[in-house]
């Protein structure tokens, strides 16, 4: 079918990787197809393009979608997700239907899968393109909003009407080139053409691989002799980078045996023609500049000196810029039976050469030429005989066969380093990987690897990217980490985050080249500064040593009471999903758990949890807070939760149909256990002032009588069970008519909880996941703020309110909502110490004084210019 040219767009914000850069072999060598990656900083995956959704996995992390021109897209949440059997994944579409672009196909827990996955990164492939060829519409390392143009789509798909391949043999290319290329000239037994290299990359090793299969093709010798006399066997693909050939380099092509015309015809062709595809030799672009540089008083930066990129675990560093290079495997570095060691390469070369070879045939099987001329040059690195015999000859020397192999490697590794040529340099990581591969099953020790270069101690370490478990071997030594690609959302993020490392990932390419024996990382800002001067260096110091003593003296009055300047005593709990992550928020000072979100237990699963393991894990939440609150949001799926084992009610904007309690008819005894498993859970808690600390939350609750129904189901299941102890029983206050119903509520409430997050989207009619929308729904636009101000005036003197939603983790936000009147604010319990240091130095009552005239402004962001600016002016500190 005709696909030219068909526009692809962003499926979610993210940041754009390279598919070659990601660190899965079968992705980045597009043995599925071509594609490209993003790096989600948004939790769901929309449709990038009209058409039907063809497949979905049945661990619902990938799926594949069907365009109108008959291209078959793979989107792939994350990297090894397939073993998380869908924890923490919810599909919103099924096989066989029919979406429009930009309609959420996926939602995913960013976190959970960041914690259990190898990545989050996306790859998006076309897994059918023969005739197609794919154009980048935004540069890798910049970041993209959902929706926009990401792709640009030529050719066929599929081969056309009879599936033929774009891809024509050398041998047939070389015939029907024959008049284009020099004349060629037959001496007996050899043939000899000159030709003039044309692409603009010049020889590399996929040229380089090619002219080898010409040879092979032809069983012919072939050699390249250079302007300047030097030359190379085709054989030897080290041999034909050393002669370094540039675009315009006039060269000499000799070929002995009977097929020698064909083979320079083919050989000929091939270096007279541009490479239209060598896209991965191209300069990567540097991550998206901000508007505004770190807000650090002192001596002016130089912008050549920044890189700035995405903000991935916040705090400063100050130490020298090191590179991380991941370890090799240990080997043995002597061996006494020369012969043996030549047997056990000659077996590892055999290994990993099969890897290879097999990945290419698939490659070519799927009419992938760019992916198998990948693999192809490196089964001729593997294949060099002169690299072999290097290794053999150290081997002779009495080097093992694995300290053979490194030290042959290490030699060309070296060569390629030394050349004037951006593009061989460049081919050193490709080398290395082959060093790595072959040197893993000579390994002394499985999994065994060179300890870490010992000037990591005290640095800022720059890399392409990081594995978690390289992370968690250097992570107590380095002072802040830097990455080319990434971002916030990765798994490599979150264990940054969780040891305090400050982390700026997507930086771009440029971080690769830099050295600095004292640079500064402002991972709060997402700014690498690589040559401060001294007075500049002196500012960044100070700063680094104001926050230092602001996060320690936080931390250490983290479990303190917080008591605002004016008197007020705020609660600051923790939005959890587990008993293990209440088990954090005891640690991080929490004064209880504001939201568990119980729906994390049922999702990712063959089947509804029993009872007894609800049971066992909400107790082992109330144990974890020791007597604080715990409350425990009864199942809140529909909308974007899906379950695999219940079908739920169609409706044409889920968001407004059946989810939450709304469903409880529908599914009573799904309802009904999770209820008995809170019941007998919060029985045998310790009783804290006559009451169980457990305390029960209804979510999308419309009206008083949804509360009452609910209420009497509670007392009839306490009834049943021989319970007496019955908990709490609150509402959530997520949209309109309950805020602005707050008094009845109020009435026959517990206590309220308001959900700014979907209060906020159903208040101003706006889609949250909506990137185009985003600037726009926020929870100080004065219309969500007066419908917070109703909810607080009608619980006044009646029930406690608190926030759980992601206004209580904003700063201003938090502070406005105090002084407006919330008991109560819950987030996630790194930001917990921040908060109730940041609340400490508030004047509540003064600012409850400005709330008339800010909900009189404008819209949101004229609130939040003015919140900013009266708490700059009247605070002492700033936000942790």
């Amino acid at each position: 079918m005709a696909a030219s040219p068909h526009m692809l767009s962003a499926p979610l914000r993210g940041l754009v990787v390279a598919l070659g850069d990601l660190p899965d072999p079968v992705f980045a060598s597009e043995a599925l197809g071509p594609g490209i990656a993003l790096d989600p900083l948004a939790d769901t995956l929309h449709a990038p393009c009209d058409g039907e959704v063809i497949q979905c996995a049945r661990t619902r992390h990938a799926l594949t979608l069907r365009d109108d021109t008959g291209g078959e897209w793979l989107l792939h949440l994350g990297l090894d997700t397939v073993d998380l059997a869908g924890d923490g994944f919810s599909l919103m579409v099924a096989e066989g239907e029919r979406v429009s672009a930009g309609t959420p196909l996926l939602r995913f827990d960013a976190d959970r899968v960041a914690s259990q996955a190898k990545a989050l990164l996306t790859p998006i492939v076309l897994t059918n393109a023969v005739d197609q060829r794919l154009e980048l519409l935004v540069a890798p390392g910049q970041v993209v909003e959902s929706g926009e143009p990401l792709l640009l789509c030529h050719g066929e798909v599929g081969g056309g009407a009879d599936g033929a391949s774009r891809t024509e043999t050398l041998s047939d290319a070389g015939r029907d080139a024959t008049s284009s290329t020099d004349e060629c000239t037959s001496e007996g037994a050899e043939a000899r053409c000159e030709a003039t290299v044309a692409a603009a990359s010049g020889i590399h090793a996929r040229p380089a691989a090619r002219l080898r299969a010409i040879a092979r093709a032809h069983d012919v010798s072939l050699r390249l002799v250079a302007a300047d006399g030097r030359e190379a066997d085709a054989a030897s693909v080290s041999a034909l980078l050393n002669l370094g050939l540039v675009q315009g380099s006039r060269v000499t092509l000799v070929a002995r045996g009977a097929q020698r015309q064909a083979a320079l015809a083919a050989a000929s062709a091939l270096l007279g023609t541009e490479e239209a595809s060598d896209v991965s030799t191209a300069p990567e672009a540097v991550s998206a500049v901000p508007e505004t540089a770190p807000p650090v008083s002192g001596a002016r930066h130089r912008e050549e000196d920044l890189l700035r990129g995405i903000s991935a675990s916040a705090g400063m560093a100050i130490g020298p810029l090191r590179r991380y290079e991941l370890p090799l495997p240990r080997v043995a570095e002597t061996a006494a039976d020369p012969a043996a060691e030549r047997q056990a390469l000659a077996a590892a070369l055999e290994t990993v050469a099969a890897t290879l070879e097999s990945a290419r045939h698939s490659a070519d099987a799927q009419g992938q030429q760019e992916e198998a001329d990948i693999f192809d040059a490196h089964l001729a690195w593997l294949e060099d005989p002169a690299l072999r015999e290097a290794a053999e000859h150290h081997i002779a020397a009495g080097s093992s066969a694995g300290q053979g192999w490194y030290a042959a490697l290490q030699a060309e590794i070296e060569r390629l380093r030394q050349s004037e040529s951006a593009l061989l340099a460049a081919r050193v990581d490709d080398l290395r990987d082959l060093q790595r591969r072959v040197m893993a099953p000579l390994a002394a020790d499985a999994g065994a690897a060179e300890a870490a270069d010992d000037d990591l101690d005290g640095a800022i370490l720059i890399a392409r990217e990081m594995t978690p478990s390289q992370f968690v071997a250097v992570a107590g030594r380095i002072q802040g980490l830097c990455l080319a690609a990434g971002g916030a959302t990765s798994h490599l993020a979150i264990l940054a985050r969780a040891r305090g490392v400050p982390c700026v990932m997507g930086l771009g390419e440029a971080l690769l080249s830099l050295t600095a024996e004292r640079a500064v990382l402002d991972a709060t800002h997402g700014v690498l500064e690589s040559a401060p001067d001294a007075e500049r260096l002196a500012a960044l110091v100070a700063e680094r040593e104001r926050r230092q003593a602001q996060a320690r003296s936080a931390a250490e009055q983290a479990g303190a009471a917080v008591i605002t300047r004016d008197g007020r005593q705020v609660q600051v709990a923790a939005n959890v999903g587990s008993a293990a992550e209440a088990q954090a928020a005891a640690r991080a000072g929490a004064d209880g758990v504001g939201l568990l979100r119980s729906e994390f237990l049922f999702l990712g699963r063959a089947a509804a949890p029993t009872r007894e393991a609800q049971r066992q894990e909400y107790a082992a939440a109330l144990a974890a807070l020791d007597g604080k609150p715990v409350i425990v949001r009864l199942l809140d799926i529909g909308a974007d939760k899906q379950l695999d084992y219940l079908s739920l009610p169609a409706a044409p904007n889920p968001a407004l149909g059946e989810r939450g309690i709304r469903l409880w008819q529908t599914f009573p005894e799904l309802f009904e256990t999770q209820l008995d498993a809170l019941l007998l859970a919060g029985n045998e808690a310790p009783m804290v002032d006559a009451a169980t600390p457990l305390q029960l939350m209804l979510p999308m609750v419309s009206d008083v009588g949804e509360l009452r129904w609910v209420r009497q189901r509670l007392a009839a299941r306490a009834a049943a069970l021989g319970v007496d102890r019955l908990p709490a029983l609150g509402v959530m206050i997520e949209v309109p008519s309950a805020a602005l119903c707050a008094a009845s509520l109020a009435r026959e409430a517990d206590f309220f909880s308001i959900g700014t997050n979907d209060l906020t989207q159903y208040a101003l009619a706006m889609d949250r996941e909506v990137a185009g929308l985003a600037a726009h729904c926020d929870v100080l636009h004065p219309g969500v703020l007066r419908l917070i101000q109703a909810t607080l005036e009608g619980a006044r003197g009646r029930c406690p309110v608190g926030v759980c939603g992601a206004a209580a983790g904003d700063p201003l936000a938090a502070a406005l909502l105090v002084a407006m009147g919330a008991d109560e604010l819950s987030l996630e319990p790194a930001g917990i110490a921040g908060l109730k240091a940041w609340l400490r130095e508030l004047d509540a009552a003064a600012l409850a004084a400005r709330v008339p005239e800010l909900l009189a402004l404008d819209d949101g962001a004229a609130v939040r210019a003015a919140l900013a600016a009266w708490l700059d002016a009247s605070a002492p500190t700033t936000p942790a």
